[in-house]
């Protein structure tokens, strides 16, 4: 006699249903631990590129503000008079 289908779960089908699920589920929390590694070395990646940008930026605004002082001071005439004369121009 043919088996009617959807009969009974036995006990053996349900085992290879609740292994099946529990494989499925491991691998599912493998997969998404690996992804959050990952993400948590990319993220301190990206903050140490910020930091050392964060530096740099500070460095610059520094040789910025220092510049502006030195560039305004030679700028002056009287400056650019003096700087002249000490690299032997001569005065008209």
């Amino acid at each position: 006699m043919p088996k009617k289908r959807g009969a009974r779960l036995t006990e053996e089908k349900v085992r290879k249903i609740v292994t099946g699920a529990t494989v499925a589920g491991v691998l599912l929390i493998v997969f998404l631990v690996a992804i959050l590694i990952v993400q948590f070395v990319q993220i301190g990646i990206v903050n140490q590129k910020r930091a050392e940008y964060d530096a740099l930026i500070e460095q610059y605004n520094e040789m910025i503000e220092s510049g502006e002082n030195s560039l305004e001071l030679l700028e002056l005439e009287e400056t650019l008079r003096s700087l002249a004369m000490e690299n032997g121009w001569t005065a008209p």
